[in-house]
């Protein structure tokens, strides 16, 4: 008898190895990747509650729309830049273990540094949006 993948069926606690079923089962292991790098991941908390205070600081100070448009894109920019970072060195630590190699260095290097020049476009970003209201905050009344 053969069975196609869809008639796979998945035992709880069991690792899966097959293609997802539905869009639910997609959408679960997509949310669980946020998670996972949220709670593995210090500088994604660090960008995330960096972004908290950016939107606050929005909000607060009622940026326009197209000031919101660039806000969104510097932080997901940062955002997405971490998820592929954590992306490189799982797969890096994966293939190397705990061996050295010089090309396993230069990708979490060169990983790392996207997202340092995605965070470095962020800030120029918010200094551009919210330069005007901190020297009105500044200035002498």
């Amino acid at each position: 008898m053969h069975l196609d993948s869809h008639d796979k069926h998945i035992t709880p606690g069991q690792p899966q190895i097959d293609k997802n079923q539905n869009f639910r089962q997609s959408f679960g292991h997509a949310i669980g990747g946020v998670w996972l790098v949220i709670k593995k991941e210090r500088n994604m908390r660090f960008h995330l509650l960096m972004s908290i205070i950016v939107v606050a600081l929005g909000l607060w100070f009622k940026i326009g729309r197209s000031d919101w448009l660039w806000i969104s894109v510097a932080i997901f920019s940062v955002i997405t830049a971490e998820f592929l970072n954590t992306i490189v060195e799982s797969i890096v630590d994966l293939v190397v273990g705990k061996s050295y190699h010089i090309l396993a260095k230069t990708a979490k290097d060169v990983a790392a540094a996207s997202t340092l020049v995605a965070a470095f476009f962020a800030v120029v970003i918010g200094l551009i949006i919210f330069e005007p209201y901190i020297w009105f905050l500044l200035s002498p009344k």
